[in-house]
């Protein structure tokens, strides 16, 4: 998955924790991320964007406050139509990673959750990715990690309010 042949990205020497370096590293991880979910799609027969469906519906799984996935929530997170959603909802249920399930107190309202076997098929296919992670990990101290985990988490909430 990760090529060890490839040069490691360059980040100006003269200010390797100024903005450009930080430009550079992160427009490289994104890069290798959206490499790495498009073969996944390819391998699953989806597109791009069902992976990133995907995701959405797991982290939704995860997220107790917001609740399960509804097609309006996904269409809204990921700009897109309703009838695109419904395209896409249709492929991953076809390809077995999520299920539909109507809400018990609103038949009306239908909730996506990942399977059990798309959850399988994720893992299976992202096991060295979540390896080369820990290594990265492996590298840092508590101290350090922690860091690294504010400066991504406060990332996020800017990124989610330039989405916004």
């Amino acid at each position: 998955m990760l090529s060890a042949d490839r040069p490691p990205h360059d980040v100006p020497p003269e200010d390797p924790i100024g903005l450009q370096s930080f430009a550079v590293l992160l427009r490289a991880m994104n890069a290798d991320f959206n490499r790495i979910a498009q073969e996944f799609a390819h391998a699953q027969g989806l597109h791009l964007t069902d992976v990133q469906a995907l995701i959405a519906v797991l982290d939704a799984d995860r997220d107790e406050d917001a609740g399960p996935m509804t097609p309006g929530r996904l269409g809204t997170r990921m700009n897109l139509t309703s009838g695109a959603v419904s395209a896409c909802v249709d492929r991953l249920e076809r390809a077995g990673h999520i299920r539909r399930v109507r809400a018990v107190d609103d038949r009306r309202v239908v909730h996506l959750h990942y399977t059990q076997a798309g959850r399988e098929a994720a893992r299976e296919y992202f096991q060295p990715l979540a390896r080369s992670t820990d290594a990265a990990r492996a590298c840092f101290s508590a101290d350090e990690l922690h860091i690294v985990v504010r400066f991504m988490a406060e990332m996020n909430r800017r990124l989610a309010q330039v989405r916004s």
